[in-house]
């Protein structure tokens, strides 16, 4: 299959259709699982996903809380917010808000537990959206927040390539993606933020991902990085596909890319 095929394989959709349908899967929903293990919901419990994108946390926290509960995602983005919405079974109350992380428009006390999965680091104020995630709990209640990095290998044969047949602006979201895991700085903010008991711990995560191609293509059209990457025209594309994917060929394994990525996890009491 030449590059231009494969760029242009399945890929017809926005950026947050894409998301849902090929980082979610592959990414989104194995740490969604992992983040609401954590959590320990329990049924009644009033929950926010704050930066909830297309909704994979937010989905998993409704079967948890049930019918007697209530949950409510949160994302600045309306295109995720309205995938969000299609992605939802019609049996699965949620209701969803766009807003900004830095001023939530809850009142005080309004949740048991708040969520956020892999969106912080892309928070410019990061202390005013934890202070406000304080502030929307209740006196007891509790947030999770994991966010990934350091920067895997992996990504950074894809980042590094990016900057070089794209642009070092398109390779600058690769550096924001991952640009938040130090234990002791979330530590730090949480306990800034007013946060109690707060506990932060990084965890290596095996993930099973499409074929190089595949993914590389998946990953950029899932992103911001599908605008560059569509206007840099096919000699860079397939100059881009070439380098990442020969260079990927020590991460496969039985056809698939194996990425070891850190997690790390903030709980807290407010």
């Amino acid at each position: 299959m030449n590059q231009h095929q494969v760029y242009g394989k399945n890929y017809k959709g926005t950026a947050a259709e894409n998301y849902q349908r090929f980082f979610v899967p592959a990414i989104g929903a194995p740490v969604a699982d992992d983040l609401t293990a954590i959590a320990d919901l329990q049924p009644g419990e009033r929950v926010l996903d704050v930066a909830c994108g297309t909704g994979v946390v937010t989905r998993l926290a409704a079967e948890r809380v049930g019918a007697t509960g209530s949950v409510t995602g949160l994302d600045i983005n309306p295109g995720m917010l309205a995938v969000a919405r299609s992605a939802t079974p019609p049996n699965i109350s949620i209701k969803w808000q766009e807003a900004n992380a830095e001023s939530l428009p809850f009142p005080d006390n309004a949740f048991n537990v708040v969520l956020c999965q892999m969106g912080l680091q892309f928070v410019p104020g990061k202390l005013a959206a934890l202070r406000e995630m304080r502030r929307v709990l209740e006196t007891g209640g509790r947030a999770l927040i994991s966010v990934p990095g350091p920067k895997p290998p992996l990504f950074a044969i894809m980042t590094d390539a990016l900057a070089r047949h794209l642009s070092p602006e398109a390779a600058s979201f690769g550096d924001l993606v991952f640009s938040m895991h130090d234990v002791d700085e979330l530590k730090e903010l949480m306990r800034s933020a007013g946060f109690r008991n707060v506990d932060v711990e990084a965890k290596p995560k095996t993930l099973r991902l499409p074929a190089p191609a595949d993914f590389l293509w998946q990953y950029i059209h899932s992103t911001p990085l599908a605008e560059p990457a569509s206007q840099a025209g096919e000699a860079k594309r397939a100059a881009l596909e070439r380098e990442v994917c020969e260079r990927w060929q020590a991460f496969v394994v039985d056809g698939s890319l194996c990425l070891r990525v850190g997690m790390t996890t903030a709980t807290a009491l407010k």
